[in-house]
């Protein structure tokens, strides 16, 4: 088991809108993942849905470099939802 890959396991609520992370697995492949996530982590039926995604596979950005990552989004007006009608129909926007 010590050769197996770390999997990071998310998991959405009944009520929940996202998935959440709750912590990580050991398994050989994918399809045991989500069978060690579903047995450890909705042992209670807190769960309609579960994602398991290699830990190696994930990229993220440094949080130190918060500033810099994001600051060219600032000037790039239409990416801001600010001027866009949204239907009251819509919801959880």
């Amino acid at each position: 088991m010590k050769d197996w890959p770390l999997w990071e396991v998310f998991v959405r609520s009944r009520g929940g809108l996202s998935h959440k992370h709750v912590g990580s697995v050991h398994a050989p492949d994918a399809e045991l993942a989500v069978r060690h996530a579903r047995d450890t982590y909705t042992r209670r039926m807190e769960g309609v849905s579960l994602w398991v995604v290699r830990s190696a596979d994930i990229v993220a950005s440094d949080p130190d470099q918060a500033g810099p990552m994001f600051a060219p989004a600032e000037d790039k007006v239409y990416r801001h939802p600010t001027f866009y009608e949204i239907p009251p129909e819509v919801k959880h926007i």
